[in-house]
């Protein structure tokens, strides 16, 4: 007869302590499924970037085109001229046009900055043209900067006799985000100081600083005749951040007061965008959904243009690393993006 294997005798641990080889078991079945999840996670990281790619090759391709030498290089021209009687009727998206009127170089010069096609400028002018054009820059007029990092607005403002509060985060949270490294945050009042664009016996007397997180706007913040923001909002989180940071700035201001605030617009898609990210991309009906929460609480908005604008630096598409101009639109994510301004009256 073929002799028998012995049989393996069971698990001594098994039967002496039950509880210790089950969680051994468990422990073993947690690392196979974080393990799992860790795979999950890089696979979708990878189907992300992989459509990223997708999106950021077409735009590539689109990039291609960068104007002739001719066309940006050295333009626009400076124009003499002053601000115009009303230059933004509607709540717009950055043009090329804009670059070539009177009253963008007016406010260039004003402002102390450099005439280039740079959207950031643009964001400026914007801001300046649409309180001007609306009366809210006046003597002893109070207003409200969110995000100032080192703007010459609140500068410009106070030079009007203004009585100007700029806000920006708190130094830790900005050392967090990597503002600091940018020369784009604003460490205290000192930081906003321009003697060309404001002397320093007017800043001193019509400028004071406070930080702020635009997530959740102090409540004594009241009573103002206008607020703005630069391209802030978008980095708050996500686009519903975005829009409830806008709605908070409307509460701070008088009955009759102004809110002007711009932030990246894509260009792209009106589906597909970015959210709950560092930066976001707000999409037309994003925008358009805000407005309809404003005028049912009350409020103006002023309407919304769309056209993109046709000319050469208007259809460029700059993409990393990014150009000092033209400087328009860009890629950013896989998105085209330019600046947006919304423009919002306070009701009564």
């Amino acid at each position: 007869m073929p002799l028998r294997r012995p049989r393996t005798p069971p698990d001594e641990n098994a039967l002496i302590n039950p509880l210790k080889f089950w969680r051994k078991k468990a422990r073993q079945a947690e690392a196979v499924a974080n393990k799992f999840q860790l795979a999950t996670n890089q696979i979708n990281a990878l189907s992300l970037a992989l459509e990223e790619h997708r999106r950021e090759t077409r735009l590539f391709y689109n990039s291609l085109a960068l104007p002739a030498r001719a066309e940006w290089h050295g333009q626009p021209p400076m124009i003499q001229g002053e601000p115009a009687k009303l230059a933004f009727p509607h709540s717009t998206l950055c043009r090329q046009d804009s670059f070539h009127e009177a009253y963008f170089s007016y406010w260039t010069h004003r402002l102390r900055e450099g005439l280039r096609y740079h959207r950031k400028l643009w964001e400026f002018v914007f801001i300046c043209q649409v309180l001007w054009e609306r009366g809210a820059v006046v003597a002893g007029a109070r207003g409200l900067g969110f995000g100032v990092g080192a703007e010459p607005l609140s500068a410009f403002f106070a030079s009007q006799n203004c009585r100007i509060l700029a806000t920006d985060m708190d130094v830790e949270m900005a050392e967090a985000m990597g503002w600091t490294l940018t020369n784009q945050h604003a460490v205290g009042k000192e930081a906003l100081r321009k003697p060309d664009v404001c002397p320093d016996d007017l800043f001193t007397e019509n400028v004071s600083f406070q930080a702020c997180d635009m997530n959740d706007v102090p409540a004594e913040f009241v009573d103002f005749d206008f607020c703005w923001s630069a391209c802030a909002l978008e980095h708050l989180g996500s686009i519903e951040k975005g829009l409830a940071f806008i709605e908070r700035s409307i509460q701070c201001l008088k009955p009759g007061g102004w809110a002007v605030h711009t932030t990246e617009f894509n260009t792209s898609s009106n589906e597909a965008t970015v959210d709950n990210l560092g930066t976001v991309l707000f999409r037309r009906r994003d925008l358009e959904a805000l407005a309809q929460r404003l005028r049912q609480q009350g409020h103006t908005v002023v309407p919304f243009d769309f056209n993109p604008g046709d000319g050469p630096v208007d259809r460029y598409i700059d993409v990393p690393p990014y150009r000092e101009q033209p400087h328009l639109q860009m890629a950013l994510s896989g998105f085209s993006t330019t600046s947006f301004g919304i423009i919002v009256q306070r009701g009564a």
